[in-house]
């Protein structure tokens, strides 16, 4: 299974739309998860046009910033706890990662939203920064953005895929190019942390 991922699109305050090399990306996955601060709901139906998707509410949608409220979307929840491939996948905007104990852990985060440690897989945004970790045994996956990378000016970004084979998942980033897309390339950045 190939699971499309991304998060933190900020459209139309990024741009008008997602850069066509997402969509381009995207097309034969299995299905596709976004992270949230999608603001225009309009791209949760854009990329369920090429797979089904789930998408998270982010702070974006629930009115930071000054900007405008999203309406509730039948595809959009806060958090979604999802079977794929046998595996259980979780969902949300923004977890605590790196983790700031005794009160910012991944731990609380899980319970809070999924009722359960118990994941596999969690998929997260909101910092705009790549990663790929593993806590607990949970991979921890974040897509980082495809048009505000690092919280820098819109430019190409980044997105992730998710492949479950065999009751095992991995997790890759990609960099959108002006072609297509690349594999991330980990020494240009250093991690935060």
């Amino acid at each position: 299974m190939r699971i499309g991922l991304i998060s933190d699109t900020h459209i139309p305050e990024a741009r008008y739309e997602l850069w066509p090399q997402v969509f381009d990306a995207f097309r034969g996955v299995d299905c596709i998860l976004h992270a949230g601060d999608i603001h225009d709901l309009v791209v949760i139906d854009q990329l369920h046009d090429i797979a089904p998707t789930w998408a998270a509410r982010g702070n974006g949608e629930e009115g930071s910033g000054g900007r405008p409220v999203q309406p509730d979307h039948h595809r959009l929840r806060e958090s979604w706890l999802l079977d794929l491939d046998g595996l259980k996948v979780g969902l949300t905007h923004d977890v605590p990662i790196p983790q700031y104990p005794p009160n910012l852990t991944l731990e609380r985060a899980l319970i809070r939203y999924f009722g359960t440690t118990e994941l596999d897989v969690l998929i997260y945004g909101d910092t705009h920064v790549e990663a790929i970790d593993t806590i607990d045994g949970v991979l921890c996956v974040n897509p980082g953005s495809p048009t505000y990378p690092r919280n820098l000016d819109t430019q190409l970004g980044t997105i992730g895929f998710l492949e479950i084979d065999g009751g095992k998942a991995d997790a890759t980033i990609w960099q959108l190019t002006e072609t297509g897309i690349e594999p991330f390339n980990w020494n240009k950045w250093r991690r935060p942390w």
